[in-house]
This record gives C-alpha cells, structure tokens and sequence, in this order.
C-alpha cells in the first residue's frame, strides 16, 4: 500500500503541518480546506507531495478539497468579522473585570467555533465569559490560554538584534533555553540583554548551543595554567566565537590563538 504526505501551513502559523493529500492534484502555493483539532481550516501547501515508504505513525488526516474562489473570499471576510469579536471579548472580559489578556482571537473557515487565546498570571475562571460570548456570537467558543512566548509568537515584534523575532520565523516548537547556554556563550548575564519581548530567555539562545558547546570543551579553564611561545601564564579569558584565550604572562596580557597554547596539567612540572 502507497502513503503519501503533503505538508500545509497556516496563514501566521510558522510551523508545517502534515496531511494526507489522497488524489488531489496539488503543488506549492495552491490552498485547501482541512479539519484540524480546531476545525476546517484553510491552508496553504508548503510542500511537495512525498511518497512514504512505511505508513505513519499517526494516521494522517485527509486534505478534504482544492479550496474555491468562494472559500477564499470566506476567509478573508473572516479576517474582517473575527476584529470585531477580538474587541468585544476584550470588552466583555473587562466588565467581568477578568485578571486576562486577549491576545487574539481567530474563526474557523466555516465560522463554527472561533478561537480565543488569552495570557494570564494566574488561573482564570472564564464559564461566565465563555456563557456570555456563546450567547453573543451564537458560535462555539474556545478560550486557550497561552504563555508569553506565544504571545510574542502571534503578535511579533523586533527583537534586539534589529529583526524579526525568532519565533516568528521558527518552524517548530520552542527549544529548551537556559541561563547555562547563555554563560557558555561568554554572554553577559543581564536580563536586558538575555531576554526577548517576552522576558523569558531569547530562543536564539539554543540555536548554535551544541556548536558552542563543542568548541568550549577545547577552551582552557578560566585560572589554568598555560605554556605559551612568550613563557607560562594563567587563562584570563576565552573568546569562544575567535578561538582565542586571553593569558597573564609576567604581568601583561596577551591573546593567543587556541592551537598556540599548551594547557598544563595540574602539578605538572615543566623544564625551562
């Protein structure tokens, strides 16, 4: 039996997603209607159908059609409809006087249910707001609380570097970043300077940590004891992205390439 997989992507949703493309004739840029968890959707192909040679894992839902002229005019009205929505759920949960944030709010293609993502310090008892929405949008409701990076994630924003933040652009889910990478790296420890619009660690972070993590095991201790062409002296420094160790040698200091110095082990005695 022959399997097959399509990849179809989301309008402000970086990741690719996989789907059953059965007997459409489909290539890159061509859109279709899909059920997800949410609901039908439109989507855009992202890639080329492949052909697998063991079946899945998980089976893989079925592209439901090619989407019409009709299909996508519904999604931009959509666009349209769901502002309005976003503004009165704002307003509704403010009366309420609900310890949230609405970030966003998002229609399914069929304006079945619409989708609400809110951030919160805290657990929020949202049936009273969820009652009185259902009763104003005669729609399903679903409320979807969110953490800050995901927050970033939808809104976007320019991070420090000058571009585009990185989750906006990343494909996947967000990597496990830790304050450890950022010390490897040489990086200065200050929360300004270490965090992204969302205040937690920037995912930058964890992008060239295994190469860096490669390279810092070569790196000498800060303190060791080193032999280089000019006499012995102690590690001030290691400029990880350079190569580079910084050396006290008689009381003045100097770089040295990182293949230019011999690290010596403790108690190890040297002839002059």
């Amino acid at each position: 039996m022959e399997y097959k997989e399509i990849g179809i992507k989301f309008e402000n949703q970086p990741k690719i997603y996989s789907f059953n493309p059965i007997n459409f004739n489909l290539k890159i840029g061509d859109f279709v209607v899909v059920e997800t968890v949410r609901g039908m959707e439109l989507g855009k192909v992202a890639t080329e159908i492949k052909i697998l040679k063991n079946q899945p894992n998980e089976p893989l839902k079925n592209i439901i059609r090619k989407a019409t002229a009709e299909d996508i005019k519904s999604a931009e009205e959509n666009k349209e409809k769901v502002k309005i929505y976003f503004e009165k759920a704002k307003e509704i949960a403010g009366k309420l006087q609900l310890e949230m944030k609405i970030v966003n709010a998002e229609l399914t293609l069929d304006c079945n249910k619409i989708i609400i993502s809110f951030t919160s310090e805290k657990r929020v008892d949202f049936r009273e707001l969820v009652k009185i929405l259902a009763g104003e949008f005669r729609m399903k409701i679903e409320l979807r609380q969110i953490g800050s990076r995901d927050e970033v994630k939808i809104k976007g924003g320019i991070g420090i570097c000058g571009r585009p933040c990185c989750c906006q652009k990343n494909t996947g889910d967000f990597e496990h970043v830790t304050i450890k990478m950022a010390k490897m790296q040489g990086l200065s420890l200050n929360p300004s300077n270490i965090s992204g619009l969302c205040g937690r660690l920037m995912c930058c972070l964890g992008y060239e940590n295994d190469q860096y993590a490669e390279i810092f095991k070569a790196m000498p201790r800060i303190n060791s004891e080193v032999k280089t062409v000019d006499g012995f002296g102690k590690v001030l420094y290691n400029n990880i992205l350079k190569k580079t160790v910084q050396v006290r040698v008689d009381d003045e200091f100097k770089e040295y390439n990182l293949d230019d110095i011999t690290v010596l082990k403790p108690n190890q005695i040297v002839e002059e």
